[in-house]
């Protein structure tokens, strides 16, 4: 009888040593996904090893890198580069990695996705590039990477008929920050020139904002 007693409370001391245990227990994430949401690296990169896509995507065709992106993770942005993640894939906005970057000023990501094979030839729901939008934002460091990158397409024209140079006039303050992506502009040989869909061109719209320190760069450039 004693041994059967202590039988029970050897399984009954177990059993909540064991139920313990798992409360303390690490939560596994429920995929990919939220392991890359919850900064879960050393899960990730398991999961990649084992054969997991590297281009999963959420509900909204958010791929991996760009929810990282979203997050401004540039640890899981690096790993899952490493990985072959795609900087060029877009999501049902057509928000990629790379034009992201570019339109929220995080020049980190900018170069790391640079060097991993971003396209020019990718352009957001604006068909707009990564360079408008920092132009327009006053994402000066952004600019001045872009403007420097052989063949980047500085004087793209997006659905609203804007270059960068336009947006960062019709869109900007006329600012410090503007002023110097003007300038940035200008020195990497864009075309002051082009006008809007209404014949408009960025002087005029400039002078029209008495934009004085922008009017003063594009008249000497005009000259």
């Amino acid at each position: 009888m004693e041994k059967l007693l202590f039988l029970f409370s050897f399984l009954f001391l177990t059993s909540c040593s064991s139920a313990t245990d798992m409360d303390h227990k690490p939560e596994q994430p429920s995929s990919i996904i939220e392991a890359v949401k919850n900064k879960q690296y050393a899960i990730v990169e398991a999961a990649l090893k084992k054969g997991k896509d590297v281009e999963t995507k959420d509900g909204n065709g958010k791929s991996l890198l760009l929810i990282a992106t979203e997050a401004n993770d540039l640890e899981m942005a690096r790993l899952l580069t490493t990985h072959g993640a795609d900087v060029n894939r877009q999501d049902n906005r057509l928000d990629s990695p790379f034009l992201l970057a570019g339109a929220s000023g995080q020049t980190e990501f900018v170069k790391l996705f640079l060097s991993k094979g971003a396209r020019f030839d990718v352009f957001n729901r604006y068909n707009g590039t990564a360079l408008i939008p920092a132009c327009e934002r006053g994402h000066v460091e952004v600019v001045r990477i872009l403007t420097a990158t052989k063949g980047f397409p500085i004087d793209h024209v997006n659905r609203l008929g804007w270059t960068a140079l336009m947006e960062a006039v019709v869109l900007g303050n006329g600012g410090k920050k503007h002023i110097e992506i003007v300038e940035l502009l200008i020195g990497a040989g864009c075309n002051i020139n082009i006008p809007d869909k209404d014949g408009v061109t960025a002087l005029q719209h400039a002078r029209s904002r008495n934009f004085m320190g922008i009017v003063k760069l594009l008249e000497k450039a005009s000259s």
